[in-house]
């Protein structure tokens, strides 16, 4: 579930590919993500905050600079669909140019960078190596659609679940302690299961040894074969 530009160079900062990146330098990336920096404007939001509603004008885009946001869509019923979390690097709202098919909501304290579409647009006409991270991305994202097809449509509630820890725990590059930021009722929308089924088979993960729970927003991962193997069957 990975977002980040191309091969990660969007999630460094700029001031330290300045100074360090000699390969992003050569290639021309930097001065792309300079110039996009130009076009972006910071913008800060505190929790269940929108970013965006579902049927707003989809004319910008954002990368999250700190923070969890949710991509999430009521459904007719009042049930709410959780389609993706989007954390530090990750970028989101690159969809359908007409409108929003999904809103966007802050999980806690967010700050992200908002790029308006028609500028970027301008940009990657004269900056080809902006083209080639953005189609990176989009390619990134659509692979990732289709593995949530099969965890939705064809895995158990612990195999949902287990694989849900491990790839955060993936996403974050963390082997042991890995923060929830999310509520369990998020996690609940995002895995297409009840929190009362998701809070069991967190309790049966604990119960058998597989994971810790100090907290409702820390998870302490004590046996990841374990859950590779939930995960895998």
């Amino acid at each position: 579930m990975f977002k980040q530009f191309g091969n990660g160079v969007a999630a460094v900062s700029f001031d330290r590919a300045r100074t360090s990146d000699i390969s992003v330098s050569r290639s021309g990336q930097l001065d792309a993500l300079i110039a996009l920096e130009q076009i972006g404007a910071r913008r800060s939001f505190t929790r269940d905050d929108e970013i965006y509603a579902e049927g707003d004008r989809s004319d910008c885009w954002f990368k999250v600079i700190s923070g969890t946001v949710r991509i999430c869509k009521l459904m007719a019923d009042g049930r709410r669909h959780i389609a993706e979390f989007f954390s530090a690097g990750d970028c989101f709202g690159l969809d359908d140019p007409g409108e929003r098919l999904f809103a966007a909501e802050a999980v806690g304290n967010v700050i992200v960078m908002r790029f308006p579409r028609a500028a970027t647009e301008r940009l990657v006409n004269e900056q080809p190596h902006l083209a080639n991270d953005l189609c990176t991305m989009a390619l990134h994202n659509l692979a990732h659609a289709q593995t949530r097809l099969l965890l939705l449509g064809r895995m158990t509630a612990s195999e949902r679940v287990a694989n849900f820890l491990l790839e955060l725990a993936e996403r974050h590059d963390v082997w042991r302690n890995l923060d929830l930021p999310m509520s369990r009722n998020d996690i609940a929308d995002y895995l297409g299961l009840t929190i009362e089924t998701v809070c069991r088979t967190l309790s049966g993960f604990k119960r058998d040894g597989l994971i810790a729970i100090p907290n409702s927003h820390r998870i302490e991962i004590r046996d990841r074969d374990a859950l590779e193997a939930i995960g895998e069957a």
